[in-house]
């Protein structure tokens, strides 16, 4: 049976609004119905069975069958199913998370405040630099610089967070507050014979312009993916985060880490802050700290907001911010559960072991006439595709050349994602093995071919 055209897909097509997706392409060509995971490998309801290269949507680091994490939220469903944070109150096992959380973090971060996703630990931050900064009597140092390309989610303030068109048109986003600075990616966007060193440096100096253009004191936070995910896998230059950081501190802006995709040892390190030296006064996180079997996320505060968080509320009488689901005793169950097997399993230093072997061969495919650029780190990874090597430019976006590599991937039996600027990325989960690796960049490697085909039959070069 071809995907998309099920009983259980029909059904789909009348009943479900997708999130992030062509909805009028959806209704010509179907959905792809998930019915089933083992490791690395997922299954659709037709029996087709592919290798998740994006581990889901980057979140799956132990794959689709862990039993573990399926008994601990069983384990807890039993035990107390739901209960609530508010008013002082909260479940055993939320605490215990918070106390792993603070303790694998890193340094400098104090307090978790649980949340739901990503979008909403976001949403949570902006929300503590704006209550932060009234409670010192800065009610005008408000502003969030964030840049180019970036994802933050897609609630309001996250989405203004977000530096991608697709999240704004039409949605009335970027509200007011909200400003980007320019994408750090140097085979982009550096001069010609100019260093990454010397590149980061224009972008820090750019960075302070912007913000002295501003006013230093109406620009409150920056807010930075360690590697920039859904904008194209981008990886930042030598000494850039060294560089913004020495900004920040002359202007006392506070540094958010959005670790939302890097988090919990994608890098190769637990956070992707420890992996460039960022030194977080918050940090964001989410997707791989339940492997994405429960949805849930946290925000991390060092003790000098928490201080002044808790002498406002003293203030106010009430810190009045929170969700039903903070701290939710389920997911903080699968979470700890995750956490413990990723220090049993000691996966950071696996993916450390094994991640030269997807760079590498990444980087190999950098020859193929599509490729432009391979770029990634651990076991994270992009190929951005061009018309024209030589100059680097890029097909037109009509011809949708990155969604074919995609198509032609998973008539391979491999799931992997197109970006903006038809960025190929591969994320794989974190127990992959290298045989898996070879067999993801063979498919990969053969959904290239298969598109380089089409892009000569088509006359697109």
């Amino acid at each position: 049976m071809k995907p998309g055209t099920s009983e259980a897909a029909r059904r789909d097509l009348a009943y479900h609004l997708h999130p992030t997706t062509d909805l009028a392409g959806i209704q010509r060509d179907g959905p792809l119905v998930i019915s089933g995971g083992d490791g690395v490998y997922v299954v659709d309801d037709a029996g087709n069975r592919y290798l998740e290269g994006m581990a889901g949507l980057w979140c799956a680091g132990l794959g689709f069958s862990e039993r573990r994490l399926a008994e601990a939220a069983y384990r807890q469903m039993k035990e107390l199913p739901f209960y609530h944070a508010f008013s002082g109150k909260v479940a055993a096992v939320s605490t215990e998370l918070a106390e792993r959380m603070v303790a694998i973090a890193p340094a400098g971060l104090s307090k978790v405040f649980f949340a739901n996703s990503g979008s909403e630990a976001n949403d949570s931050a902006v929300k503590m630099v704006w209550y932060y900064n009234n409670a010192l009597g800065r009610p005008d140092k408000k502003k969030v610089i964030s840049r180019k390309r970036a994802y933050h989610g897609v609630t309001i303030a996250a989405a203004s967070l977000t530096g991608l068109p697709f999240a704004h048109s039409d949605f009335d986003v970027p509200t007011a507050r909200f400003l980007h600075t320019e994408t750090p990616h140097h085979w982009r966007g550096a001069k010609a014979g100019e260093s990454e060193e010397a590149y980061a440096a224009r972008l820090a100096d750019e960075l302070e312009r912007l913000i002295l253009f501003e006013g230093a004191d109406t620009v409150a936070a920056f807010i930075a993916e360690p590697v920039m995910g859904a904008g194209g896998v981008i990886v930042p230059p030598a000494t850039y985060f060294e560089q913004v950081q020495r900004v920040l501190a002359k202007h006392d802006v506070l540094m958010i880490a959005d670790e939302v995709i890097c988090g919990f040892g994608r890098t190769g390190n637990m956070f992707g802050s420890q992996t460039y030296g960022i030194r977080p006064d918050i940090l964001t996180c989410a997707k791989m700290m339940t492997s994405g079997y429960q949805p849930m996320s946290a925000m991390l505060v060092s003790p000098t907001i928490y201080g002044v968080l808790e002498e406002q509320s003293r203030k106010l009488g009430v810190f009045g911010h929170g969700f039903t689901y903070s701290g939710h005793p389920v997911p903080a169950a699968v979470a700890l559960e995750t956490l413990r097997i990723y220090e049993e399993r000691r996966l950071v230093e696996h993916v450390r072991e094994i991640s030269p072997l997807l760079q590498d061969g990444l980087k190999a495919l950098a020859d193929h006439p599509l490729v432009g650029e391979a770029r990634g780190v651990g076991l994270i990874g992009g190929l951005e595709l061009v018309r024209d090597k030589s100059t680097k430019a890029s097909f037109d976006a009509k011809a949708a050349v990155g969604a074919q590599v995609v198509r032609n991937a998973q008539r391979r039996g491999l799931i992997v994602r197109v970006l903006p600027s038809d960025v190929i990325a591969v994320c794989p989960p974190l127990v992959i093995e290298a045989h898996e690796i070879r067999a993801l960049l063979d498919g990969v490697a053969g959904a290239l071919d298969d598109t380089w085909a089409w892009v000569r039959e088509n006359s697109l070069v």
